[in-house]
């Protein structure tokens, strides 16, 4: 098994850090019960993005556990969803060489596709599926929260992400920019 390198774990641990403030001041409600604006899948995007599937699964975890045990208690279905978007978030952003400073209009789509897949399988699928299995919740309630929580996630996602991205990618030098004098 590959080991994580220090810079990964301190990463995690920004990251899941970020996620928890972010989600515990920065949730923003809507009109279906519990649920919310959020802007931490941005954040978990950009980090997954940064540091690969396995970061973006623990921060996307950790990160959503610590909100949940700060507030009303864990929703396990909706701390596994978190995990699972991190992680297909990093494996398809593993594409992208976000340390090259490019950041154009083709890596914009393809993070604002790759994150509104992620999005989609994650509150389209894994929490109500969860939601059914673990807590036995009705069908017609988890599809309306999933249905509400992804359109919104993925628009903060992409709005707020590809701020990040594109301002985190002009902080790169670009590949060949650099002369020899």
């Amino acid at each position: 098994m590959k080991k994580m390198s220090v810079k990964t774990v301190v990463a995690i641990g920004i990251g899941a850090a970020l996620f928890f403030v972010l989600g515990r001041l920065v949730s923003i409600p809507t009109p279906v019960p519990n649920t919310y604006v959020s802007l931490q899948y941005a954040i978990l995007a950009v980090f997954a993005g940064l540091f690969g599937p396995v970061a973006g699964l623990v921060i996307g975890l950790v990160g959503h556990a610590l909100v949940d045990f700060t507030s009303y208690g864990p929703w396990w279905s909706w701390i596994i969803a978190s995990g699972v978007f991190g992680l297909l978030t990093g494996l398809f952003l593993g594409k992208l060489d976000l340390e090259s400073g490019e950041f154009g209009k083709k890596q914009i789509i393809l993070f604002n596709v790759s994150q509104l897949i992620a999005h989609v399988i994650c509150w389209g699928v894994v929490a109500p599926v969860l939601d059914i299995a673990i807590y036995n919740e009705p069908v017609e309630k988890l599809f309306a929260q999933g249905l509400t929580a992804g359109i919104v996630n993925a628009i903060t996602t992409g709005v707020v992400g590809t701020i990040l991205l594109v301002a985190y990618a002009k902080t790169r030098t670009k590949k060949g920019s650099l002369n020899k004098d």
